[in-house]
């Protein structure tokens, strides 16, 4: 188990991202709201699960095995810049496997998989822990992806309400995989990367 270690400037960046991903599709991408009628019951049931199991649950264990475990087992072995990227796209493949995606769809996913890895990897290593990629993983989740509000082309029916898009461009709605693979997510993945990396070379310099 890492060390227990929390910046706040990785918890702001964990809600300022997926917030700044939704935002942009509701205020620059046409579409409409449909809800999917759920009772209270349903909704309390959705969205509990989608912060303790989807949220916290998923987010800390890809964590700990991704850039926990890999990550540093590979550094040891051979050296930092290997020990970001496999792990990284593994990441990618595993949301692949399994999955009945379109070559494009795949592509994208790897891509964008990959990219995030790599983003959760930076983040892991400038903050020295594990704990705060964690955070920053499972406030993705739960706003993203977590049941409240969905954004995708057409509605989903495990989630609260969703904004159906009207553009079915796969760069922007990300194919069959959704948004966290479209080009407005991975732009939002290259700038927390680049962040990072500047604080971590900022720390170098000191």
């Amino acid at each position: 188990m890492p060390k227990f270690s929390i910046k706040a400037k990785w918890i702001i960046v964990g809600v300022l991202l997926p917030v700044t991903v939704i935002a942009v599709y509701l205020f620059f991408f046409s579409g409409k709201y449909v809800s999917s009628g759920m009772n209270s019951n349903q909704i309390f049931s959705i969205l509990s699960a989608g912060i303790a199991f989807t949220g916290i649950a998923a987010g800390f264990v890809e964590e700990m095995v991704f850039r926990g475990v890999i990550l540093n087992l590979l550094k040891e072995k051979w050296n930092i810049k290997v020990a970001v990227l496999i792990p990284s796209v593994l990441f990618g493949l595993v949301h692949i496997i399994g999955m009945d995606f379109s070559i494009i769809s795949s592509l994208l996913v790897l891509i964008a998989g990959t990219m995030v890895g790599i983003m959760f990897s930076m983040v892991a290593i400038e903050s020295g822990s594990v704990w705060n990629s964690g955070i920053v993983h499972s406030l993705w989740n739960i706003l993203i992806i977590g049941g409240g509000l969905s954004i995708s082309e057409k509605a989903d029916e495990y989630s609260v309400m969703t904004y159906v898009l009207d553009s079915k461009d796969f760069v922007f709605t990300g194919g069959e995989f959704g948004i966290e693979s479209s080009i407005i997510a991975l732009l939002g993945y290259v700038i927390v990367t680049l962040a990072a990396i500047c604080m971590i070379k900022k720390k170098a310099k000191v």
